[in-house]
C-alpha cells in the first residue's frame, strides 16, 4: 500500500481534479497530438513546475521569457488549456488536470 501524498499548502483550484502521480512511467497521451506548439511548451512547463498536487505558481511574464514566447501567446495557450480540460487556473494558481479518460 502506498502512503497518502500530504495535502496541499494552498486549496487547489478545482478540488474534485487533483491529479496523482502514476506508479510507473507512460508514454505521453496521444491526445496531446492535437495542441498547438504553444500549448505543449506551456503544459510540459507547467508539468516540469508543478509540485506533487500538479500546482504552479509561476507568473505568465516568466513563464514566457523562459519558453521564449511572448506573454500573450502564454495567456492564449493558457486559455485553450483550460478549455480543453487540462489545466484550471485562478489567479495566480495553474493546477494540471488528469486526463479524462475515453475508454470504453
Amino acid at each position: 500500500m502506498r502512503p497518502s501524498p500530504p495535502a496541499p499548502l494552498r486549496p487547489p483550484v478545482d478540488p474534485a481534479r487533483v491529479r496523482t502521480l502514476p506508479g510507473h512511467f507512460a508514454w505521453v497521451d496521444h491526445r496531446l497530438r492535437e495542441l498547438s506548439l504553444e500549448e505543449i511548451a506551456v503544459l510540459f512547463f507547467l508539468h516540469l513546475a508543478a509540485d506533487k498536487h500538479g500546482l504552479s505558481f509561476w507568473a505568465d511574464a516568466t513563464i514566457a521569457r523562459k519558453l521564449h514566447l511572448g506573454e500573450g501567446d502564454v495567456v492564449q495557450a493558457r486559455f485553450r488549456l483550460v478549455a480543453k480540460g487540462l489545466v484550471a487556473y485562478r489567479y495566480p494558481l495553474y493546477q494540471i488536470l488528469p486526463l479524462a479518460d475515453t475508454r470504453p
